[in-house]
């Protein structure tokens, strides 16, 4: 009734590998929307992610941008050890957070800097859920066009956490008396 993806990514998410599965048509449900979401979105923004250069200039870069930048290399980081320690259940919930921060960033139709940032982060996303749901993704990968012709899903790399994307300009730092939150404030 859903496919073999939504099968994989409902068995990948709803317990630990570890752990026995117990089998429940919500959470395919939930599986078969997360995977419409993605390939609504993604068909959404195609023309932003494939007009968008592969050369990313991070100080020219939106606030929106940086701030989804951030964001997609922070979830990348614990979703990459999520995968050595094999917890795929985390890792979907990674790839769910990926694509909710793509959606609330509000970068339709960017400019040429953003559109790169936001390229970037849509391949991090689909080659971190390609282990999990090949045959979307490599459909996602050909019709982004992320590989330019040149590279095929199968062959890209795991995509690798830049740590000048998760340099912050400022903290908040939040101020408690005795337990109590009183403030926050932001520093450099």
């Amino acid at each position: 009734q859903y496919g073999a993806d939504t099968a994989r990514l409902f068995v990948m998410f709803a317990s630990p590998p570890e752990q026995t599965l117990e089998w429940s048509d919500s959470g395919v449900e939930g599986a078969s929307r997360f995977l419409r979401r993605l390939w609504a979105w993604c068909h959404q923004e195609h023309r932003s992610v494939r007009a968008a250069g592969d050369t990313l200039d991070a100080g020219a870069l939106s606030g929106p941008a940086r701030d989804l930048r951030f964001e997609i290399h922070t979830i990348l980081k614990q979703a990459s050890y999520d995968y050595e320690r094999k917890q795929y259940n985390t890792v979907v919930s990674a790839a769910m957070k990926m694509l909710n921060a793509l959606e609330a960033s509000g970068l339709a139709q960017p400019e040429k800097a953003d559109a790169a940032a936001l390229r970037e982060c849509v391949s991090i996303l689909v080659r971190s859920l390609y282990p999990i749901v090949p045959h979307v993704t490599h459909a996602l990968w050909e019709a982004l066009d992320l590989g330019r012709g040149k590279v095929e899903l199968i062959d890209a790399r795991w995509p690798t956490v830049e740590a000048s994307a998760l340099v912050r300009d400022t903290v908040s730092l939040v101020l408690q008396v005795n337990g109590k939150t009183r403030g926050a404030i932001d520093v450099p």
